[in-house]
């Protein structure tokens, strides 16, 4: 099992996840890559790496992007199942509208190109689950024009990619995604079940 950190974001912002898929019986790891200085072209090869034996990703925003890409590109990897976290695997309007302002580009490194053109329709073999959000808390609401319902950083539509297993809405922030109990409870449902839990289950 591996997670994925975000852009910006330390190894130590996916440790509560990490405890949280633990208890529920996992043994996870968490992958770090640099995600300004480095982006996909170091995290891939990397990741690869990792990639060799089964398993399952948890992934949160950039990681998401920095897993599917790489996936997409060697498709043959053995992964069952994949969980992104307000990931916009569609591109980040965000990230297109910080490119535009003085300095923003370098602020978003050697990520900039992924984060804005986003990834192709998933056709891979691994199941791949979306958990998006819907409370609009967060800074990117100042550099892109969201078009319907957000995490603040990330819009909804953002995260609906064609070939999903599944995809869920919940009341959470970007952020907030990092420490939510129904995030978490998702996120080891689909890896169990290969689908998210609803009013009935």
């Amino acid at each position: 099992m591996l997670l994925l950190h975000g852009l910006w974001m330390p190894r130590a912002s996916m440790r509560w996840h990490a405890r949280q898929l633990r208890k529920a019986g996992y043994t996870p790891h968490i992958f770090s890559y640099a995600t300004v200085a480095g982006g996909p072209e170091a995290a891939v090869p990397a990741l690869l790496a990792e990639l060799q034996q089964p398993c399952d990703i948890v992934a949160h925003s950039l990681g998401g992007l920095i897993a599917v890409h790489a996936l997409q590109q060697h498709p043959g990897l053995p992964v069952r199942r994949m969980v992104c976290l307000g990931s916009p695997l569609c591109g980040s309007a965000a990230a297109t509208g910080m490119a535009r302002l003085p300095l923003g580009a370098a602020t978003l490194g050697r990520s900039a190109a992924l984060l804005r053109d986003g990834c192709q329709p998933w056709t891979g073999a691994a199941e791949l689950g979306m958990i998006a959000g819907d409370a609009a808390i967060g800074l990117g609401q100042m550099f892109g024009r969201f078009a319907g319902r957000s995490d603040g950083t990330v819009a909804v539509a953002e995260t609906r990619i064609d070939g999903l297993a599944d995809h869920i809405v919940l009341p959470t922030s970007h952020s907030g995604m990092l420490l939510s109990p129904e995030v978490a409870r998702q996120a080891a449902h689909f890896l169990a079940h290969g689908k998210f839990a609803r009013a009935s289950e």
